[in-house]
């Protein structure tokens, strides 16, 4: 089984290019779901984000309010390290459990989504590494566009992110996305060849 690590900076459309690997039959571990699943309602991963951050980050139906928590977070590197203490190795095995699950069912190529994967210097942990790379301004544009933040929001999120040549310095494959979605479509056909061909 072939593991590719599928990362870039928040807007640049990792999640295009994921589906697109799944279309072609890659089994997808997505890391942002998996965080979204740790800490849903009645996890013991929303009990610890309560007792770190307040009740101020529950919304009146005892979810999770990810924009409050957002707000708390993103610019203070202190209260984001204590997030992501709490946050990442629940990620983490729930990850290492869809990827055993994966290898008993016979999965060729197996996709991991992952946001930080630059930041927490998780290269090493894959077969493959594929940067899909965006300008910082067309991820504004996203951001601020599609996905109606604002631009003091969007700059922040953007700025907690590791650099896109940080990215790039670790890539294997690069999958450019400054342009029309469109064009990803044979990048990732491309994509999928040279993986194939690794696998022989």
């Amino acid at each position: 089984m072939l593991t590719v690590g599928l990362t870039g900076g928040i807007g640049s459309g990792k999640s295009a290019v994921s589906a697109l690997l799944v279309a072609h039959g890659a089994v997808l571990v997505d890391a942002d779901l998996n965080a979204r699943a740790v800490v849903a309602r009645g996890t013991p991963g929303l009990a610890a984000v309560l007792e770190e951050f307040g009740p101020q980050v529950l919304t009146p139906e005892g979810d999770l309010d990810r924009e409050a928590l957002g707000r708390i977070v993103f610019g203070d590197p202190d209260r984001l390290a204590r997030l992501n203490a709490i946050v990442h190795p629940l990620v983490g095995a729930e990850a290492a459990r869809q990827t055993e699950h994966a290898r008993e069912a016979g999965a060729t190529v197996l996709v991991h989504d992952v946001p930080l994967l630059v930041e927490n210097g998780l290269q090493d942990l894959y077969d493959v590494v594929v940067v899909v790379s965006a300008s910082p301004q067309t991820q504004l544009d996203r951001l601020t566009g599609l996905r109606g933040m604002s631009t003091e929001d969007a700059h922040a999120r953007i700025a907690a992110q590791a650099p896109l040549a940080a990215k790039l310095a670790v890539a294997d494959y690069v999958i450019d996305n400054d342009g029309p979605q469109a064009d990803l479509a044979p990048q990732v056909d491309r994509l999928w060849e040279q993986l194939q061909a690794r696998l022989g």
